[in-house]
């Protein structure tokens, strides 16, 4: 068997241990955001690579891919990988066992996302880079940050709490995957050009290498808690809402696409 046979055969068995359940991160628009970010704070050399492996259509062509193939009957074990969800009251210590000893329910985006890290740093190493693989890592990268997709277990990651948006009924995970985002009025590369200028102060610190995935993770679970804390008493305004949260929602944007330029500096 060759190379590229055995890494795509690892890719999948060791992910299909999963549970089928829908879950979509930051919607098309937020992803989008994320990967446009990414791209513009990438180097040449990854930039070059990831042009090679993608196609001249590149990342942001290919960012919703992987949420978009959950309903292809080749990838059926893909629909948990999208997120972690975690009951309430974690610790830090809690967060850092969970990225090594992966929890048995809520989600496998911890042990998807390090499995496929490590079938894409070998691909790396032997130049076969499968462009599915490449794809899931980019994608799976980005539902880290996002709140809902390291949610609360009872509720599904928000999925059955239920509120309303400008009167029509929805859900706390869709606020946080797509109305926020929404909400602002910008096309995908406006917005990725705006918070690049709004949050460039942040910059140097997310390309730290002692900035760890386990404190970025911890982040977006302590900026969950406070969104679950603000739910009980919110009265229900979806102008107050967004006040509230559009600026740490950007935040999260931002962070990721900084953050998934590192690592593919890294990588390649």
């Amino acid at each position: 068997m060759d190379m590229k046979r055995v890494f795509s055969f690892v890719l999948v068995s060791v992910l299909a241990l999963v549970y089928c359940a829908p879950a979509f991160g930051w919607g098309q628009k937020g992803h989008r955001i994320i990967v446009k970010i990414a791209y513009d704070n990438m180097n040449l050399r990854a930039k070059r690579a990831v042009e090679k492996y993608l196609g001249k259509e590149g990342m942001v062509y290919w960012t919703n891919w992987a949420d978009e193939i959950k309903s292809d009957t080749i990838y059926p074990y893909s629909h948990d990988w999208h997120y972690q969800d975690f009951p309430a009251g974690l610790t830090y210590d809690d967060i850092a066992g969970a990225l090594v000893d992966y929890p048995k329910e809520g989600g496998n985006l911890f042990r998807a996302l390090d499995s496929i890290e490590n079938v894409l740093r070998e691909q790396v190493k032997q130049r076969a880079v499968d462009p599915h693989t490449l794809r899931f890592f980019i994608h799976l990268n980005g539902d880290l940050y996002c709140p809902m997709h390291l949610a609360h277990l009872d509720d599904k990651g928000g999925n059955t709490v239920k509120v309303k948006w400008f009167g029509q009924n929805t859900n706390l995970h869709a606020v946080w995957d797509t109305k926020l985002i929404d909400s602002q009025g910008y096309s995908y590369s406006e917005y990725a050009d705006i918070l690049q200028k709004k949050y460039a102060d942040l910059r140097k610190g997310l390309l730290r290498d002692d900035y760890s995935q386990t404190d970025m993770i911890w982040q977006t679970y302590r900026l969950t808690t406070d969104i679950y804390t603000y739910q009980q008493s919110w009265d229900g305004n979806a102008y107050h809402y967004i006040y509230r949260w559009h600026e740490p929602m950007e935040q999260q944007l931002y962070k990721a696409g900084i953050r998934l330029a590192r690592v593919l500096n890294k990588l390649f």
